[in-house]
């Protein structure tokens, strides 16, 4: 028997587990080893697809299978294969089209299987798609073959503030609108949230709702931050998240699940 057993930690990747720089610090790769070690069960929750995570999987310890494309597909790495996973609503390339329309200025970007179509690339796009390394389509948001995983929307904060509060007002029951970075929206089903899938997980598991603790960033992490015993934040996270409530602990580049697993250690 170990000391976490029957625990679950989740982590958030870019900018929690994985660093400004690029890299997970030594000290997280070490604290979740003991973690996983002691019996705990640790994993990743992302807005990253399958096909954007895939490459870096290697490089995290997880024995329980990641949440991904922001709580809209779960997939085990152990066995390389699919869990579960949902698809935005059969209109959502209509509903979705009209914001593009209404808002000329936007960039939008969809996932289809493990293929990504992009309409009207912007900086944020672009940039974004180098930091993924990966490779898209060009091709207008109604000829994008359907249904999607997920869908994001860049510009500016301010723009999609008002297309956030635009596609909620018109046809909000369909969709997550939640923002992962202060110039990505992300679109997902709705019900599908990193804290829906993160439950959904905990549940497989066996593993008790007071034993699930997640740390994270942004805002995409509050619905899982919402699920944790103990809601737990980088320094460096969003204003938002710090607003929410979440416990503050280092920067990530100081290797936050370090000191996660340090408070658990004396927990448990």
């Amino acid at each position: 028997m170990g000391k976490f057993d029957g625990l679950l930690l989740v982590s958030d990747f870019d900018d929690t587990l994985y660093d400004s720089t690029f890299h997970i610090p030594q000290r997280n790769l070490e604290a979740i080893r003991y973690f996983i070690r002691h019996g705990g069960f640790f994993t990743v929750a992302t807005g990253r697809a399958h096909r954007t995570f895939a490459p870096y999987a290697p490089m995290v310890p997880m024995n329980a299978p990641a949440v991904l494309s922001n709580g809209a597909a779960m997939y085990d790495f152990q066995k390389d294969q699919l869990v579960e996973q949902t698809f935005l609503d059969q209109r959502a390339q209509e509903d979705l089209g009209a914001m593009m329309e209404e808002f000329p200025a936007l960039s939008m970007e969809a996932y289809y299987g493990e293929e990504i179509y992009i309409w009207n690339p912007n900086e944020i796009t672009l940039a974004h798609m180098k930091k993924v390394a990966c490779d898209y389509t060009l091709c207008p948001v109604r000829e994008m073959p359907t249904p999607w995983v997920k869908a994001l929307f860049h510009q500016e904060h301010e723009m999609l503030l008002a297309v956030r509060e635009r596609l909620l007002a018109r046809c909000g029951s369909r969709y997550e609108a939640i923002f992962s970075n202060p110039c990505y929206l992300e679109i997902t089903n709705q019900g599908s949230t990193k804290g829906g899938m993160v439950a959904r997980l905990a549940q497989r598991l066996g593993v008790r709702p007071e034993h699930v603790y997640c740390v994270g960033d942004n805002q995409n992490d509050i619905p899982m931050l919402e699920r944790s015993a103990i809601p737990f934040a980088p320094e460096n996270c969003a204003q938002e998240v710090r607003d929410w409530g979440a416990k503050v602990l280092c920067h990530c580049n100081d290797g936050v699940i370090g000191d996660i697993v340090e408070l658990l250690d004396k927990l448990y």
